[in-house]
């Protein structure tokens, strides 16, 4: 049985559109206090955030975290770069992808795992245009399935 309390923070929703997503990851991350208690408020975007890999550490860049608004003058840099902790096996295979052509780290969800905050990044791969057209045409098709199911059902 699998007693763990998860409560979702923020859901990057653009990272699905633009990016395939291939494989997930759930990783640490380092914070300051004041952070903390700004992620608890849910003042959190994922407007232009992205992964690396440098020194075969992993480090999310561009999460924009607002600073807390109760906090003096230790406040923390609101776009400062955070290092998130995984395995070294974990990222090394995912260095080895990253090197192929086309893939990239896009941070998918900041969520408390217990009393932990966790990053779900994914590994995936740019969309086109056309990609892109396809799956809003299958987001509409079945929403229409289901608009139709649910005036049957009445």
């Amino acid at each position: 049985m699998n007693s763990d309390y998860i409560k979702i923070i923020a859901t990057n929703k653009k990272a699905r559109h633009n990016y395939a997503i291939e494989s997930e990851y759930e990783a640490g991350i380092v914070l300051v206090g004041t952070e903390v208690k700004a992620i608890r408020e849910g003042r959190v975007s994922f407007q232009d955030a992205y992964a690396d890999i440098k020194n075969d550490e992993i480090f999310l860049r561009q999460l924009h975290i607002s600073p807390y608004k109760y906090a003096y003058n230790s406040n923390h840099e609101s776009l400062r770069t955070r290092k998130l902790l995984l395995h070294r096996y974990e990222i090394k295979k995912l260095w080895s992808k990253i090197k192929e052509r086309g893939y990239t780290l896009v941070p998918l969800q900041i969520y408390f795992k217990n009393e932990n905050i966790k990053v779900k990044i994914g590994l995936g791969r740019g969309k086109k245009l056309y990609d892109k057209r396809q799956s809003i045409k299958q987001k509409d098709m079945k929403r229409d399935l289901d608009r139709e199911r649910k005036k049957q059902s009445y």
